[in-house]
């Protein structure tokens, strides 16, 4: 078998309950938790009318403009999980549409994150299911392949192995490698919790800003009195 036509089984999934409390959670904290190697460039947009995005990466990487594979993996695909597609940035050809989200939606799939184009745009748009992806066209996809479902990819300079805990939101999308996922969660609470503490100060008139001369002072800067 070539290794460029690979359908492979989906690894053990992350817990639910893991996942439900990632779904709680900003990407900006995730991402900053994992000192920003596994979160998406900003080429990956947003393109359905609002709501999070979480849950298992179901991972396919095929031919620029083609959506054969991907066709297989919606078929493939369990509730929860999160067809992440490396279309190799194309914009030419959209790999999904209206028909292909409306049908992932139905089955339970929890989004789409497409490094590659879209079509149906308008209809994506208006409703909540959803859908990631970098460029928008007309032009309609190929079904030759070739194409492997469930191999470790990469979008938006973001490595994604199947498994991974993919994130969504308004800022953009994360994907948290499952072997430290308590530990990144752990981490963005405790970013949430001092971000809280820093919007009371706000609001109360309290925040401390002396950090910002200190540090200028660290770097050399000679400040006004």
């Amino acid at each position: 078998m070539s290794a460029s036509l690979r359908i492979l089984d989906m690894p053990a999934r992350p817990e639910p309950r893991l996942v439900a409390e990632f779904a709680k959670t900003a990407t900006a904290h995730l991402s900053d938790s994992m000192e920003r190697l596994y979160a998406a460039g900003p080429q990956l947009l947003p393109r359905h009318a609002g709501g999070v995005l979480a849950g298992p990466a179901l991972t396919v990487k095929t031919a620029p403009g083609d959506n054969l594979l991907v066709h297989k993996a919606l078929d493939m695909a369990q509730p929860g999980d999160v067809i992440v597609v490396d279309a190799g940035g194309f914009a030419d050809c959209a790999v999904i549409g209206g028909i292909m989200s409306r049908w992932a939606a139905r089955r339970g799939i929890a989004g789409l994150v497409v490094w590659g184009a879209i079509r149906d745009s308008e209809e994506i748009r208006a409703g909540s299911f959803p859908v990631y992806a970098c460029a928008v066209t007309h032009r309609g996809p190929y079904k030759n392949g070739p194409g492997e479902i469930n191999v470790p990819v990469a979008i938006a300079g973001m490595p994604v192995t199947p498994g991974d805990i993919i994130v969504g939101d308004a800022d953009g999308i994360v994907a948290v490698p499952r072997a430290i996922a308590e530990r990144v969660l752990a981490s963005a609470n405790a970013i949430r919790e001092k971000e809280t503490v820093v919007m009371q100060d706000i609001e109360t008139g309290t925040l401390d800003r002396a950090w910002v001369d200190a540090t200028l002072r660290q770097k050399g800067y000679r400040l006004p009195p």
